[in-house]
């Protein structure tokens, strides 16, 4: 066992401190690595403060992990020291039900996908997340990044890119296809990036126009305000796929009025209450209400090669450790364009 310094939440209402913990040494079939920079997902804050469900205590959030190998286990034949990885939001899976043979691990049936913090590993032991100076997993679970993709930048793709690349490809996102992304925050910036690298014609739809500018410089075609009741009325039965990034409760009647015969609402925020679906507005044009969560390994393997060769970046802002209960409130407060990325040197020091 190694020991390593972290940022850990010891209660729904206590701010993250600074602590220990230990990491096993690297297994047969494990990568270690020196983790550089960690993203904050709002998925850290629903967890740490028991939004969805009692939390393990103490959690070490964090899984959107960028670094570089330090050490592989006697069989690993897929990565070596010094090479640049990374690990998303699972670290292991049964790795023999239909899902993870189909290479959709997110959708475990053999007991579920393993956290990368907040789970309990096959050793019994709870697993701990990216807010961290080092992790090992195993090989299997790690993914490549690119030479051309800064590891600050890499981060965020890790979560908020595949969470959107997965639906956009599963929906078929492309030439001539009409794609609505509700919000323009740190997951919703990364479905207007892809789906316009992908060549759909992307709409945002915010609460206010506040970020139009920005929405359009990222890639957006169309900006428009859900606040003014207008906006329900001019795109009624205007898209293909609405993928819904906030984690609120809408009103799922008017969203889903915004959809082509056929078109599906997409639910990638989760929120922390139960939502009303209306039957009416599913029946009268054949429409699906549907959810996708993060992505499988190749999946993100693919997506990480997709930013690469098409040039999509997250907007990120990096901070110290020691500033991560101020991003926390203002994560809360939609004060942050668009993703916070933790620089982890300081957890790196002995």
């Amino acid at each position: 066992m190694s020991t390593v310094s972290a940022y850990a939440a010891t209660s729904a209402t206590a701010p993250l401190t600074k602590t220990t913990i230990t990491r096993r040494e690297p297994g047969p079939h494990d990568v270690a690595f020196d983790i550089v920079f960690a993203g904050i997902c709002h998925s850290d804050i629903h967890t740490v403060k028991g939004e969805w469900g009692k939390p393990r205590y103490p959690v070490v959030p964090g899984h959107e992990i960028a670094g570089v190998v330090t050490a592989v286990g006697s069989a690993v034949t897929k990565y070596q020291v010094g090479d640049r990885v990374g690990v998303g939001c699972f670290v292991d899976s049964c790795r023999s039900c239909p899902s993870c043979v189909a290479g959709v691990e997110q959708y475990c049936t053999g007991g579920g996908m393993v956290g990368t913090y907040n789970a309990v590993g096959r050793d019994g032991e709870p697993t701990q997340g990216g807010y961290s100076g080092a992790i090992v997993v195993d090989e299997n679970y790690v993914v490549r990044i690119p030479d051309s993709i800064p590891l600050d930048a890499a981060a965020p793709l890790l979560c908020a890119g595949v969470t959107l690349y997965s639906p956009l490809r599963h929906w078929s996102a492309g030439p001539g296809k009409r794609i609505a992304v509700v919000g323009l925050g740190g997951l919703g910036h990364m479905g207007v990036k892809l789906g316009a690298a992908m060549g759909a014609e992307i709409t945002v739809l915010s609460q206010s126009l506040k970020k139009m500018e920005d929405g359009l410089r990222l890639g957006a075609h169309h900006y428009h305000a859900t606040s003014d009741p207008e906006t329900f009325k001019k795109l009624r039965g205007s898209f293909d796929v609405i993928l819904n990034t906030v984690s609120a409760n809408l009103d799922l009647g008017a969203y889903l009025n915004l959809l082509t015969v056929d078109g599906t609402l997409v639910e990638l925020g989760m929120p922390e209450h139960e939502m009303k679906v209306p039957p009416f507005p599913l029946a009268g044009m054949r429409r699906s209400l549907s959810g996708s969560m993060i992505g499988g390994i190749a999946e993100t393997q693919e997506m990480l090669d997709f930013c690469d060769e098409h040039d999509v970046r997250p907007e990120i802002e990096v901070i110290a450790p020691d500033y991560i209960n101020t991003a926390y409130e203002r994560v809360l407060a939609s004060d942050v364009r668009y993703r916070f990325v933790i620089d982890t040197e300081s957890l790196r020091q002995p």
